[in-house]
């Protein structure tokens, strides 16, 4: 069978985004049909990158609220697990918006899909890959995503909420399941030298990056239980993230390869992309 869907997942500054842009390519010079999805695509069709979820109650004082905006959060707003999906990318760049108060902004930030609790994040999230599977499985496209599928569970999950082991590697195996009928590839990029991948990414990407980072690991979740600081701490939250991600992928049951990519040896490491998918896809 054809694989479908290919899951390129990796620490921050292992290569990830290199790795997912390298497989669209060897895949197109194949003549494949590909659709790539990197970390941040608002137009994402498994996962919510700016999407705010309000019950039916909440959604319904919100219309009330801002009554003025009715139409254009009607127009936007997706029925989806007992609530309402807002795209946040959508509101902001409708060219019927009218000027709002502050307040609505801050609602749609606070009820930002990946700032809830952690069981409504996995009831959303899951709903979401169902509905992709059912959309990939109808047509004739192979999906490479970048990060989405362990990363997010284990950053929403460990990071920010200090979730255990068993109750992240349930999320990603929930995912893992629901993915299967994909015919699933998973490439973990790896690095061996974990502090100076990191090191390279702080210094390449802009300052707000690693500040902003750097925050998010250390001020909540485990980086927060753990006394977590600088980016010595950052790096340390980072180990444990390697440890439970090394987990989760021994025990999922979909063809993996990890790829070693500490040396940043592009030549090399296509090689090793061209090699694997010469039997994953082209047969």
């Amino acid at each position: 069978m054809i694989t479908k869907l290919i899951l390129i997942e990796g620490l921050p500054g292992s290569g990830k985004s290199t790795t997912a842009e390298m497989t669209n390519d060897i895949l197109k010079e194949w003549n494949v049909d590909t659709n790539l999805y990197l970390e941040g695509n608002v137009e994402h069709p498994a996962d919510y990158e700016g999407g705010s979820y309000f019950s039916k109650t909440e959604f319904a004082q919100f219309l009330e609220q801002y009554d003025e905006v009715q139409p254009i959060i009607g127009k936007h707003a997706i029925e989806r697990c007992d609530g309402f999906v807002l795209p946040q990318y959508k509101l902001k760049h409708d060219p019927d918006k009218t000027m709002v108060p502050d307040s609505f902004w801050d609602q749609i930030w606070n009820h930002d899909i990946y700032e809830l609790p952690l069981e409504k994040n996995i009831e959303l999230i899951t709903d979401k890959w169902k509905r992709f599977v059912e959309q990939a499985l109808a047509g004739n496209q192979t999906y490479i995503f970048e990060c989405c599928f362990i990363q997010n569970p284990v950053t929403i999950g460990m990071i920010k909420y200090g979730a255990s082991q068993e109750v992240v590697m349930n999320y990603v195996k929930q995912l893992a399941d629901t993915i299967e009928p994909l015919n699933p590839v998973l490439i973990y990029v790896d690095q061996l030298d974990l502090s100076r991948s990191f090191n390279k990414a702080v210094q390449e990407r802009p300052k707000e990056w690693s500040a902003g980072f750097m925050y998010y690991y250390n001020n909540q979740g485990y980086g927060k239980i753990h006394g977590a600081q600088g980016i010595e701490g950052t790096i340390a939250v980072l180990e444990a993230r390697k440890q439970i991600e090394s987990s989760i992928f021994n025990e999922l049951n979909i063809k993996k390869v990890k790829m070693d990519n500490t040396q940043f040896d592009m030549d090399s490491h296509k090689n090793r992309i061209r090699d694997l998918f010469i039997d994953a896809v082209r047969m």
